[in-house]
């Protein structure tokens, strides 16, 4: 290879690099908000709480609480989980080591896992997380991880 090609293979690899970063602190940030979304619906909305009471409504307010509180933390730790997947993905970019492939495997990873949780139903409930919760912790970072998808693979061309 030259010494033109060499540099512009690098210079490629380094713009891509960066496209990646860029989207990962976006969805840094956007994992943040969705990580935050159901501690605000515990203190502020109560939606989740009305989506248990609606599913089921002869339990009493003890069941309902223990119901409502599982939901919101396993979102909350889903979200933690989401947080270190994309802390991942920067350290990766700045070190130029596997990104596409932590790219890839997390946002893969995280797909599957935000649809389970969007349209995970049981017993009386048609979605176990209120429809607005599950659509927004899909859709918020998996739109920054379609971006950073995108750059690995795509980015940085010269």
């Amino acid at each position: 290879m030259s010494t033109t090609a060499t540099r512009n293979a690098r210079r490629g690899a380094s713009t891509r690099n960066r496209q990646v970063r860029d989207a990962a602190a976006i969805g840094l940030a956007l994992q943040i908000v969705t990580t935050v979304l159901p501690l605000l619906d515990l203190a502020y909305f109560g939606t989740i709480e009305s989506h248990v009471r609606d599913a089921y409504p002869a339990w009493p307010a003890s069941d309902v609480a223990l119901d409502r509180d599982a939901i919101a933390w396993s979102l909350v730790v889903i979200g933690v989980l989401g947080v270190v997947g994309w802390i991942v993905t920067i350290w990766s970019a700045r070190r130029g080591r596997a990104v596409r492939a932590i790219v890839t495997s997390l946002f893969v990873v995280g797909t599957v896992v935000n649809l389970t949780v969007a349209g995970l139903g049981g017993e009386a409930y048609d979605t176990i997380v209120p429809l607005w919760l599950g659509v927004t912790t899909l859709v918020l970072p998996g739109l920054a991880g379609i971006a950073a998808l995108v750059a690995a693979w795509w980015g940085g061309r010269e």
